[in-house]
């Protein structure tokens, strides 16, 4: 019999108030390995404030702060006699039964439903195209797609406005040239042709989001299926498609929060369209904007922007999680 074996004989032969037990001695052995990793860790995190300090300190005072001093604000308001004064939620309240608050929210809802899928789509398909390596020029044609989004949105509206108008544009010329009586900035289309302006800015920036996701493929999984007989099609439905979940995810919540931000658009085309198709209120935005410098309510105005950041998060961070269960089926 072994050493070993004769110790472990003995130990079963022990009676049990005999066998001496440890119970206040701690083994430490395996902070021998762990110590140098948490002294890395301590390391950098003292080094990186060095370096973070300068972006929290303006991330605190641009963007903390505002956010803080919004909220403060809101909860009170200014009257012609006294001053300002508290008023706990009463903007809160006033803003629930505020017909042309909602009637904003609509608007710019009704534009989210029609304008991003379609925008979507567009900047899918053009990176589907880019990434099946059979378009011409493609370096040409990636940066022509990108190169609206570079241009500001002041300047974008402005050039479209010229372009919408009936008597001085291109749409005049063509109405001019085929004795037709169009007019894309009439009350009834007006949102279609702001959605235009959105979809032409920022279908090259999603175009980027979905091409720079479908880079991460490695080719040789294509040639690995072209060689089972999968079709060209059959490849972008079982290979490329499920690849684009995770980019479309962040596509869509960006697409919400800047289609809730509507702003530059409408308020640059207000003085394009004729009449008042273009209210004060318009979008959530322009209405707080006009409470704010022509209506001297910022008090309601402020009340206006962090409702409308709650919703904006609160179905930002919905789709979020509609995204997330669907990636882990």
């Amino acid at each position: 019999m072994s050493q070993q074996a004769a110790v472990a004989a003995d130990a079963l032969h022990t009676p049990a108030d005999q066998i001496r037990v440890n119970r206040h001695r701690a083994d430490w052995r395996g902070w021998k390995f762990m110590w140098p990793f948490a002294l890395v860790f301590v390391f950098v995190f003292v080094i990186g404030w060095k370096f973070m300090w300068p972006f929290a300190l303006v991330f605190v005072f641009v963007f903390v702060i505002p956010i803080l001093y919004a909220i403060y604000i809101s909860f009170f308001q200014k009257q012609m006699i006294g001053g300002t004064k508290f008023v706990g939620i009463s903007n809160y309240i006033r803003l629930f039964h505020d017909q042309q608050f909602w009637s904003s929210v609509g608007r710019v809802a009704l534009f989210t439903c029609v304008q991003v899928p379609i925008m979507l789509f567009l900047s899918a398909a053009m990176a589907l195209a880019l990434d099946s390596m059979k378009l011409h020029g493609a370096k040409f044609f990636r940066i022509s797609t990108f190169l609206p989004y570079a241009v500001p949105a002041v300047v974008s509206t402005l050039v479209w406005g010229f372009m919408y108008g009936a008597k001085y544009g291109l749409v005049g010329s063509l109405n001019d040239w085929l004795g037709t009586n169009l007019d894309v900035l009439s009350p009834n289309v007006l949102l279609a042709s702001i959605g235009n302006i959105v979809t032409w800015e920022f279908t090259g920036y999603n175009m980027l989001i979905f091409y720079s996701s479908l880079s991460t493929i490695p080719h040789s999984l294509y040639e690995a299926a072209s060689i089972d007989g999968a079709s060209e099609w059959q490849i972008v439905k079982s290979i490329k498609l499920p690849e684009l979940k995770g980019s479309l995810a962040i596509t869509v919540i960006f697409s919400i929060i800047g289609s809730f931000q509507l702003f530059n658009e409408p308020s640059i085309l207000q003085n394009m369209v004729p009449g008042n198709s273009i209210t004060t209120y318009y979008t959530p935005n322009m209405y707080a904007y006009n409470l704010s410098f022509a209506g001297n309510q910022s008090n309601y105005a402020a009340a206006l922007a962090i409702t409308m950041a709650v919703i904006t998060m609160a179905i930002a961070y919905a789709v979020q999680l509609n995204s997330m269960k669907e990636q882990m089926k």
